[in-house]
């Protein structure tokens, strides 16, 4: 059994010793997106038997949570920092409470309150129910929880982004390119059965190399963009369905008269609306958050380096928009892509709070969050490498070695543009003066 897979089963009186809240429960456990990573750093799906059981203990961990629904939940950072020091200093294992930031789906304001020392963060939410691959979704809406992980995580990364963003690549090596072209010399027309032959093209394209940029390639966040990058490598692939009738495989779509092999290049790209701030800076509004498929074709040369040619396959275009107009509900089937967009959402709200200093503004000391030592987290496998899988769709003389790309986003680009918004003093003030004695979150 991988490193991953004995991982899976530990409880949260298991990892008390790891001297961290944030780290200290059996809810990331280092399962992320139905993906396993073993010691190697080889990336692959999650075993099915693995799967089942890990649903079943967070399904039991989650059984006596005290959160509940709500269209617009308030969760105040000083709290939970409160509550995370509190849990330290005990020696306890943070619940759900504390690592699902009260049941919140989404930030759809930031709130400042100088008068309380307070960021508050504003956002449906609803009770935690385990959902497909194991992942910690909403009981309504399937949409994935934010994880306090997550954010700590975007709070330490965003200095370091500032010049080239966050992001993720799974490609294949020069090395493994160059012999793959070797091999299609050697090989010439195919005919009959190409089982034989794809098995030979992924010898000889060997391990494909992933990077992860602009956050520690140990953490949760990272394992998030890998495992939204590999699913959708191996939906556009068709070695999975990716459950959505109007998304079929990149492969699927490919006619029988095209050329023998193709490597696109498929990567997706965040984007988001401006956002919109009242006329003292104190309540702040995200919206227009979404994900966009690219596409672009790349050339390469006899010794496996590629070039990127500025242009892109109308097929490959066409199934890009695909996926682009029907993400949403790929998200509800599919969630690891919904928390890539949690991950994107923290990350721009860390964005906000670093970039316009809302912290001092608001008088609150979140030194703890952005301090390894103080608060260290758990450090997940490192993926570095995921097998090549060749494709191809009988009948045809078409096939998918590979599809490379990523995930890329700057969060600095989404923190520059603003737009006012008067409106924003009111939802403010009846937020922040519906807050409850004792509580750090509130409805």
């Amino acid at each position: 059994m991988n490193r991953i897979l004995s991982a899976a089963f530990v409880t949260a009186a298991c990892l008390m010793t790891t001297g961290s809240a944030v780290a200290q429960n059996a809810f990331g456990n280092q399962v992320v997106g139905g993906i396993s990573i073993d010691a190697a750093g080889m990336v692959s799906n999650l075993d099915p038997q693995a799967s089942k059981e890990l649903a079943a203990e967070r399904t039991r961990l989650l059984a006596n949570t005290g959160i509940t629904s709500a269209s617009s939940r308030k969760v105040s950072l000083a709290g939970v920092l409160k509550a995370v020091g509190s849990l330290q200093e005990n020696g306890q294992a943070a619940g759900p409470e504390v690592i699902y930031l009260g049941g919140l789906t989404a930030v759809e304001m930031v709130l400042v309150d100088p008068e309380k020392h307070d960021i508050v963060l504003v956002g449906p939410a609803e009770t935690p129910v385990v959902g497909p691959q194991g992942s910690v979704v909403g009981s309504e809406t399937g949409e994935p929880l934010l994880v306090l992980e997550d954010f700590v995580m975007a709070l330490r990364s965003i200095d370091s982004a500032r010049s080239a963003g966050m992001s993720c690549s799974i490609d294949p090596t020069a090395e493994g390119i160059a012999r793959l072209q070797a091999l299609l010399r050697r090989q010439g027309s195919v005919r009959g059965n190409p089982e034989s032959l794809l098995r030979s093209m992924e010898t000889a394209m060997g391990p494909q190399t992933v990077t992860v940029g602009g956050v520690a390639a140990d953490s949760r966040f990272a394992h998030v963009l890998v495992a939204a990058d590999y699913r959708m490598k191996r939906i556009g692939m068709g070695f999975e369905p990716s459950g959505l009738k109007e998304l079929p495989s990149y492969l699927s779509m490919v006619p029988a008269n095209a050329p023998t092999a193709t490597m696109p290049r498929f990567w997706l790209e965040a984007k988001y609306d401006p956002i919109q701030r009242d006329p003292d800076e104190l309540a702040w509004k995200l919206s227009g958050g979404r994900m966009v498929c690219m596409t672009e074709n790349e050339l390469a040369a006899a010794d496996g380096q590629r070039t990127r040619q500025g242009k892109s396959d109308p097929l490959a275009e066409k199934w890009c928009g695909l996926m682009t107009e029907h993400y949403t509900k790929l998200a509800t089937v599919q969630p690891i892509f919904a928390e890539l967009q949690n991950c994107i959402d923290l990350a721009v709200v860390a964005t906000l709070i670093r970039s316009r200093q809302l912290d001092q503004r608001a008088g609150l000391d979140i030194s703890l969050l952005l301090d390894n030592e103080a608060l260290p987290l758990v450090g997940y496998d490192v993926p570095e490498t995921v097998p090549t899988l060749a494709s191809a769709m009988r009948q045809q003389r078409a096939w998918v070695v590979t599809a490379s790309g990523g995930i890329t986003f700057q969060p600095w680009e989404f923190a520059t543009t603003f737009a006012d918004n008067s409106s924003l003093s009111e939802p403010r003030s009846a937020a922040l003066d519906a807050r409850p004695e004792g509580l750090w979150w509130w409805d």
